[in-house]
This record gives structure tokens, C-alpha cells and sequence, in this order.
């Protein structure tokens, strides 16, 4: 092996083993990341080596340009790929024809395919887009994606975060994480030179490229502990010819095409032939690049200001006389040189081109510095660049860049006089205030954008813009307003012919009636969603299943919203619209949370819990709430930051379950006089909009602090349990499947044994602030035999078990079978099959029943006592046993 991937033996041997199961058709994703110059790029050069025979490679590279290639790491596949897959990236917009074609490409023989994209730190969003496309379907293909980054370099915002989200729940992953080098590594590289391999450690880390460059400098004493200075020590003894073709490939931040290597140096290639043999460079017959990003940086860096400007200036003269040159390229290179013509003159395509890729990011990237030459347009072209802006900020939900350039193409549209557009652009003013959470200038813009559009004659407008207006008094419970623009918009859809607005106006009518309790609106909301499918409207078609999704989460008619869900995340994430998709997720995050799955509840909700404001509230509320029953700290700051947004909004919607979450935080904790005042305005708000389940909730929660509410009147389970009749409430609760609410309701029941029933329900939950109130209320009714719960040496987990694996070792010991603990748990059997799997190996057990007995040791699961007593309590609560017939004369005299 050579010293460029010294132990990484066990990485070659894993990516080996997931390209021969490739092979037999089961894909996979391999993640391979760690600092800069840790190795990543020696570790793909060495892994073709050690591959089954037929293995295809495929490698792409992502680039540090300032505004990303649209599909950059796919493009560079050209060449190497099939005809299809070739013409699609060369057409570019085309995004579904893209990824089909990917798919074939991978599926297509010698077996396995391997692609590798390195440096996905800098990817830009068409190609995250597509990399989600692959991720959800690889294990279906005979195909290993291998993706590289630098770990060390994501924020909390960085777009790369959605992507690896996806990846956690896929099937088969790979994690690799490249450490540094021993210091018996070092030595080994470092013996040869001479050098002292504890000096070369100590200046290097153990950082493979440190080490290489120290090495390669001939020693530490002359070299500062830098990489830069260890690069520049390389370069000193060039001829003036080499070390300014590396200077001039400095400046661009990709490997460098033959013809513009030709263009650009005047003996072409051959200027590199030194830098090559030093191995500073990789020159291939097709393209010429650094070896390593780092010596580029190292080298790009080192160069003044008035240098790096100049060598900028000749690759923008370059491309733009070069035929079919990235639009991207240029305006990289012409804001590099500082030619705010070139970026007046390219910038407007450039965004075109990423937009149509789908790289939105890139796309407003390359209009905000358009924007910043706002003297060389008119005022029409100025108002067109300030919408397109504007429609990129808030696809990439950048709000504040959304509205500012919206502001201001609406202000041109007023001087220019065209109604139209003006109209237009107010209906997109209002949108994008309501997507910035601000409710009060969403209204303003959506009133004024229907008087104009009522002025100008264009009833397709000023269909949306009714539209519009319905979908704000929907999403704020004023359901006659929403019915009333919703069917305005309709008639006028209708006329003009327009399903897409139809689709939008139904879904207003449809969830607002529906929520109101009108039958009719199911029905009109789910026209708009065949609608909407029908037209190939899928923006429509999403939110027509968000609206479907959320209604039924509320009306806890959870099976019915499984149907929606599946199909609903599959659109949006087929039609890559990331938005709905998040959304979606944090749907699903409601749903698990409710089915008391906390853990993957929490994996949903994180996916939203990013800048996508409407997605952003309720993921936090659920992250938050899982934190507050399970008693783990952060939930309040969550809760707080949720507050902060929902308030914006005025909408009862997002109010209703932050108040609701923290007043039973608020409660769990005894503090009952502060339950009042976080749910008693909300709860005023649902009064008045007659809005049950947040009536309901946020009543209970009243009550249940000593401030009781008038009866509510409706069967919700909430409104069953602040009338006292917990027994019909734990009923509705079980019969919804949601455990947690079910115990919580047993919990009020005056009747030891029901309590005693609801602490196992909380237990097995690891509802720990529940459960302790509960046991404190048994102590106080003279109950000798609590059940102890998980000891503290559960919640330290000496095991290793996941908090579902947890879940799931609790209903084994119970007797449950796999499709009983599915049901229970609200997940596939196939899901439970491997949780039972991975349990009996971490406790290291043969079979079932020692898993218990070894649970049961570590403290996981209650002593023989106690476990003898919740069997006698299980046994007691079956239909017709003694115990069940004592019990409900016991509670009916209780509720007397």
C-alpha cells in the first residue's frame, strides 16, 4: 500500500464488500468524510483496486466556484458514460430526463457501478437534488453512490444537512470516517526523508496531506506549521514558465479542459510537465487539475490581489470567446476580475440556466450580484431581475431577500404603470409575507392585489389573487371569508379554463369547510387533488395531500392520514420539491409522535426543523414536546423559539399547539399558575374561531391546572377528559393509537389499579415526568407495590439500546410477536423483525426469553416481582376477568 492510504484497510475492505453486494443487486450508499487533506481522494484512487472485476467506476468532482455548476459533478461524467445520460446533462433543464437516465446508467451492465462525488460540501442544489433522487432508490439498483465531504466544514445551515438526513434512513449506509495517522504511520513516512517522525507528528497531526507535503519539503525546521508554507516550499525552485501555469490554473476552481488549457498557456500542456513529475499536478489527454484542492488553495492564496485579478481577467477573456462556456464559469471568473459588465451581460442566463436545473440557490446567488449593477438596466428589465430575485429567495427560503426584492419590483411596476404586473407582483408580495410569517402585510398586499387586478381586466390574475386571499382567511379559521374569495376564484378558474388555479382554489374551500365540520369540504379538497394530479400540477398536488395529511392528523383519524402520507412524500420528493417535502415530514413527525415512536417522530420533525418557516414551527413543537415527556432538557428553548413564530403568523394553527405544548410543560413541572397564562389566550383564540381540537387541548390543560372551562360539548378525547370521563377518553385515545394520551387519561382515574396500567403504558414509553407524578399519586393512595421503572442504570443504557430498541424489549418481554409489537408500534414488521435482531445482539442473547432475562439484569426491565404483579394486572384487565368488572364499579362510583 502505498503511503498515500496507509491504514485504510478497513475502509477498502467496506467498500469492496458493498460493491460485491451491488452486484447481487442490493445498493448502497457509502459516506465517506472527514477534515481537508484527510485522505478522501487517495482513498477513491485506491478503491478500484480492490472491486470485483466488472466494476465500473464513475468519479465526479464538485467545485469551490462562488456560484456552483448546475449538475457540475454529473457533467463531468461526459464522456464516460452512455449517450443518454450524456445528452441529457447537455441539455440541462430537464431535470426528470436527468435522473431517469441516471438510473440507467447504473443499472445498466457491467455490474457493479461505483460512482463516486467527491467534495459534496460544494455541491451545488441541482445536484443535491439529484443525489436525493439516487439516495431514496440505490438499494434497488446493482449500484454503490459513493459521496465524499469535509465534515468539518458544515454549519447548521448548510444544505448539505438535508441530504444526509435522507441518507440516515436509508436502508444500507456506510459510514466511513477517515481518522488521522498514527504516530507509527508518521514514522513510516516520515523514515525515509530522514526527518524525526515525532517532529513531523507534532507539526502535522497526523493529517495524511500534512504529512505528505512536510515530507515532500524535506523537512519541519525551515517549514512553518502550515500546509500553505509547506506548498510554497515545493514551488520555490520552479522556473518562472511552471510556477505561472500553476498560478493561472490556481485561479479555477475545477480541473481544466484540454482547449482552455491550450487557450490559456502558451505551449498548452507542456508548461505542466514539471509540475506534473513533482506531483503538484494530474494531466490527463482531456483535462489538467491540482492534485489536491489544498495545494490549489495553497497556491490561489499565496498570490496578491492585483495577480489574482489579472489571471481571472485572461480565463473570463477565455470562456467568453470559447463556444458553449458555463454561463456559471463566467460570471465566477468575471466577479473574480471584478467586470461588473461581464456580470451584468452573463449573470441574467446564468440564473436561468441553474433555475432551470433546479439549482435555485445558485440561481439567486447569480441574480444578487446581477442586482448589485441595478444602474445598467431600465426600469422594466430592473422589475423583471427584482421578481426572479425575489421567486429564488423564496423557493431557497431566504424571506428577507424575498420580501426586500419583491418590495421594490412592486414599487418599479407602480412608477411603470403596468396594473398587470403590478397585480402580479402583489399577489407575490402576499405569498411571500405569509412564508415570512408576517400575517398582517400578507393581507395588506392580498387586498390590494385584487383591487388592481380588478382594474386590469385579467381574470386569470385576479383568480389567483382571490385564490390567494381565501388561502390566507383558510389558513387564519375565518372560514366564511375563505369560502367566499375560494369560490370567487373557482368560478373564474372555471371560465378561464386555468386547473392550476381551480386546483389551488378548491383546496382553500375544501380545507376550510372541512375544518369548520363541513362534510363537503373532504370532498371538495380531494377534487383539488385529483385536480391537481390530473393538470400535472405538482406543486397543487402537494399541498393538496398537505391539507388532506394535516385535517386528518387533527381530527386524530390517524389511519386514514396513512393513506395520504406514503403517497404524498413520494410526489414531492419524486418532483424534488424540497418544501412539501419537508413539510411532509414534519406530518409524519405528528404522526409518529402520536403513536408514541418518538424516535423517528424526532428523525422527521429535524428534516423540517430548518428555515422553511411554515415547516420550522410545528417541527420544533414536536422535537420539543418529545424532550418535555421524556424529560430531557431544551424543549422550553424549543418551545420558545416556536412561540416567537407561531405568534408572527396570527394563525391558531401554529398558536394553538406551541400553548398547548407548553402548558403542559408547565404542568409536568407543578407549575400550574403559569399554565394560565400560556394557554388561556390561545384557548380564548379556538373559543371564538370554534376551533375543537385546539379548544379542546388547550381546555383540558386549564382544567387540569385548577382553572376550569366551560364544557365543550364535542366528543373530542381532550374534552371527554375535562368532563371526567377519562374511561371513554382513554377509549378514544387507544381506538386513535395514540399510548401516551391513552395512559395519561388512565392516570386520572381515581382506581389504583387503572393508574397502576397507565404506569406501564408510561414506562414502556420512557415518559419519565408522567410516570414520576403517577407513582408519587399511587404512594398517596397506600399502594404497597409500585413498579420501579427503569433504574437509573436503564437510562445510562449499559446495553446500547436505542430508545426504540428500548420500546421494542419491553413488548418482547410482554410476550408480544412481531406483527403485535408492529401494530403496537405503529411500523412494519419487516421494521420490528430487525429491532428484535439487533436487541438480542446487543444483549448478547440466543433467544427471546434470555433477552428478557438479561434485560431484566441490567435493570431495563422491572424485577420478578413486579413483573409478577403487571402480568396479574395485564390478566385482571381482559374482557371479562374480575379484575376488569371490579375496576369499572370502582371508577363509575369515583366519576359519582
Amino acid at each position: 500500500m502505498d503511503g498515500g492510504i496507509l491504514e485504510r484497510e478497513h475502509e477498502l475492505d467496506r467498500l469492496a464488500s458493498a460493491a460485491r453486494e451491488a452486484a447481487d443487486g442490493a445498493g448502497s450508499v457509502v459516506l465517506v468524510h472527514g477534515e481537508a487533506g484527510i485522505g478522501k481522494s487517495s482513498l477513491v484512487k485506491a478503491m478500484p483496486g480492490v472491486l470485483p472485476t466488472a466494476s465500473r467506476v464513475l468519479v465526479g468532482e464538485c467545485d469551490d466556484l462562488a456560484t456552483r455548476r448546475p449538475l457540475g459533478p454529473f457533467r463531468d461524467l461526459v464522456g464516460g458514460v452512455g449517450a443518454e445520460l450524456a445528452r441529457a446533462l447537455t441539455a440541462g433543464g430537464d431535470r426528470p430526463r436527468v435522473y431517469d437516465a441516471l438510473r440507467a446508467e447504473l443499472t445498466a451492465a457491467p455490474h457493479p457501478a461505483v460512482l463516486v462525488v467527491e467534495d459534496v460540501h460544494w455541491a451545488d442544489e441541482a445536484s443535491l437534488d439529484a443525489l436525493r433522487f439516487l439516495v431514496h432508490r440505490v438499494e434497488r439498483l446493482p449500484a454503490v453512490l459513493v459521496l465524499t465531504y469535509r465534515d468539518d466544514e458544515l454549519d447548521r445551515r448548510h444544505p448539505l444537512h438535508h441530504l444526509l438526513g435522507q441518507v440516515s434512513r436509508a436502508e444500507r449506509v456506510h459510514r466511513l470516517p477517515l481518522s488521522r495517522l498514527s504516530p507509527g504511520a508518521v514514522h513510516r513516512l516520515s523514515a525515509v526523508s530522514g526527518l524525526d517522525p515525532a517532529e513531523v507528528y507534532e507539526v502535522t497531526s497526523g493529517n495524511p496531506f500534512f504529512v505528505a507535503e512536510v515530507v515532500a519539503a524535506g523537512g519541519t525546521g525551515a517549514v512553518p506549521p502550515t500546509v500553505v508554507d509547506a506548498v510554497l516550499a515545493r514551488l520555490r525552485d520552479l522556473d518562472d514558465r511552471t510556477r505561472d501555469a500553476l498560478e493561472q490554473l490556481a485561479v479555477m476552481p475545477s480541473a481544466v479542459e484540454r482547449p482552455l488549457v491550450d487557450a490559456l498557456l502558451p505551449d498548452g500542456v507542456t508548461e505542466l510537465a514539471v509540475a506534473e513529475q513533482r506531483g503538484l499536478l494530474t494531466v490527463t489527454p482531456e483535462r489538467a487539475g491540482f492534485r489536491h484542492e489544498v495545494i490549489r488553495r495553497a497556491v490561489a492564496d499565496s498570490l496578491p490581489a492585483a495577480r489574482r485579478i489579472e489571471l481571472n481577467r485572461r480565463v473570463l477573456a477565455a470562456l467568453v470567446v470559447k463556444p458553449g462556456s458555463d454561463p456559471a464559469r463566467v460570471v465566477h471568473h468575471a466577479a473574480q476580475a471584478g467586470d461588473q459588465e461581464a456580470i451584468a451581460r452573463y449573470g441574467p442566463d446564468a440564473a436561468r440556466d441553474a433555475a432551470g436545473a433546479g439549482a435555485h440557490r445558485e440561481a439567486a446567488a447569480h441574480l444578487r450580484l446581477v442586482l448589485r449593477q441595478r444602474d445598467r438596466f431600465d426600469a422594466a428589465e430592473l422589475a423583471d431581475l427584482l421578481e426572479r430575485f425575489a421567486i429564488e429567495s423564496y423557493t431557497v427560503a431566504d424571506s428577507t431577500a424575498a420580501v426586500d426584492a419583491e418590495r421594490d419590483a412592486v414599487a418599479l411596476r407602480r412608477f411603470l404603470g403596468d396594473t398587470r404586473a403590478l397585480g402580479a407582483d402583489l399577489r407575490w408580495l402576499s405569498r411571500i409575507h405569509w412564508w415570512a410569517g408576517n400575517a398582517d402585510e400578507a393581507q395588506r398586499a392580498a387586498r390590494e392585489a385584487i383591487a388592481v387586478l380588478e382594474e386590469a381586466g385579467d381574470e386569470r390574475l385576479l383568480a389567483l389573487a382571490l385564490s390567494n386571499t381565501s388561502q390566507l382567511h383558510m389558513l387564519s379559521e375565518r372560514t366564511a371569508q375563505a369560502v367566499d374569495f375560494g369560490e370567487r376564484a373557482i368560478r373564474l378558474a372555471r371560465r378561464t379554463g386555468d386547473n392550476a388555479i381551480l386546483a389551488h382554489a378548491l383546496n382553500n374551500v375544501g380545507t376550510a369547510r372541512w375544518r369548520a365540520g363541513d362534510p363537503l369540504g373532504r370532498a371538495q379538497l380531494e377534487e383539488s387533488l385529483r385536480v391537481a394530479l390530473a393538470a400535472g400540477e405538482v406543486e397543487h398536488a402537494c399541498r393538496s395531500y398537505a391539507n388532506l395529511i394535516w385535517t386528518l392528523l387533527e381530527r386524530l383519524e390517524h389511519t386514514e392520514a396513512d393513506r395520504y402520507l406514503a403517497p404524498g412524500m413520494e410526489l414531492a420528493d419524486r418532483a424534488e420539491h424540497v418544501g412539501f417535502l419537508s413539510y411532509l415530514h414534519v406530518a409524519m413527525g405528528l404522526r409518529k409522535f402520536a403513536a408514541g415512536a418518538w424516535d423517528e417522530a424526532e428523525k422527521h420533525a429535524e428534516i423540517g426543523a430548518h428555515d422553511f418557516v411554515p415547516a420550522r414551527c410545528p417541527a420544533l413543537t414536536v422535537l420539543a414536546r418529545v424532550r418535555v415527556r421524556r424529560g430531557r432538557e431544551g424543549g422550553d428553548e424549543l418551545l420558545d423559539e416556536a412561540w416567537e413564530i407561531a405568534v408572527r403568523t396570527r394563525e391558531l394553527q401554529r398558536t394553538g399547539p406551541v400553548a398547548a405544548a407548553r402548558a403542559e410543560a408547565a404542568w409536568l413541572r407543578g407549575d400550574h399558575a403559569l399554565v394560565a397564562d400560556l394557554a388561556g389566550p390561545a384557548f380564548e383564540q379556538a373559543r371564538r374561531l370554534n376551533v375543537v381540537p385546539h379548544r379542546a387541548e388547550l381546555g383540558h390543560w386549564l382544567t387540569r391546572a385548577g382553572h376550569p372551562v366551560p364544557a365543550d360539548g364535542s366528543d373530542h378525547p381532550y374534552a371527554l377528559q375535562t368532563a371526567g370521563r377519562w374511561r371513554e377518553a382513554a377509549q378514544a385515545w387507544h381506538t386513535a393509537g395514540c399510548p401516551y394520551e391513552e395512559a395519561a387519561a388512565l392516570a386520572e382515574s381515581p382506581d389504583p389499579d387503572d393508574k397502576l396500567t397507565a404506569l406501564a403504558g408510561l414506562d414502556a414509553l420512557g415518559a419519565e415526568p408522567l410516570a414520576r407524578l403517577v407513582r408519587s399519586e399511587l404512594r398517596h393512595l397506600g399502594v404497597r407495590h409500585i413498579p420501579r421503572g427503569p433504574l437509573a442504570a436503564t437510562r445510562e443504557n449499559p446495553a446500547g439500546l436505542t430508545e426504540r430498541q428500548l420500546q421494542v424489549v419491553r413488548l418482547l418481554a410482554q410476550g408480544l410477536t412481531n406483527p403485535e409489537m408492529a401494530e403496537r408500534l405503529v411500523v412494519s414488521v419487516r421494521t420490528v423483525d430487525n429491532h428484535v435482531a439487533a436487541v438480542l445482539e446487543k444483549l448478547g442473547a440466543r433467544s427471546r426469553r434470555e433477552a428478557a432475562a438479561r434485560a431484566t439484569e441490567l435493570g431495563i426491565l422491572p424485577g420478578r416481582e413486579t413483573q409478577t404483579q403487571a402480568d396479574a394486572q395485564a390478566k385482571a384487565r381482559e374482557p371479562g376477568g374480575r379484575g376488569e368488572r371490579g375496576r369499572t364499579q370502582r371508577g363509575e362510583r369515583g366519576q359519582t
